[in-house]
């Protein structure tokens, strides 16, 4: 009776591998969904289409001043 049936020959280790990959592809997907960054689109490449970001990003790194920054972003959007 105790040695009968699927759990006897090995099934228990299948089962437990199979729950053991569940769980495994459980925690990779919650981790997949909060971590930080891309969310379905490259949102660097989205950036440096846009000239005003690309402003900003050469003042946050110094290439260009304040008073150089804030002219060309006269130029990129003129006040309305």
């Amino acid at each position: 009776m105790w040695g009968s049936g699927l759990m006897a020959g090995g099934g228990w280790l299948v089962m437990l591998l199979a729950m053991a990959a569940f769980w495994v592809v459980v925690a990779v997907g919650i981790a997949a969904f909060f971590r930080p960054g891309n969310r379905g689109r490259d949102s660097r490449a989205d950036r440096t289409d846009d000239p005003l970001w690309v402003l900003e990003d050469r003042f946050a790194r110094g290439e260009i001043d304040a008073d150089e920054y804030w002219a060309r972003r006269r130029a990129l959007r003129p006040p309305q």
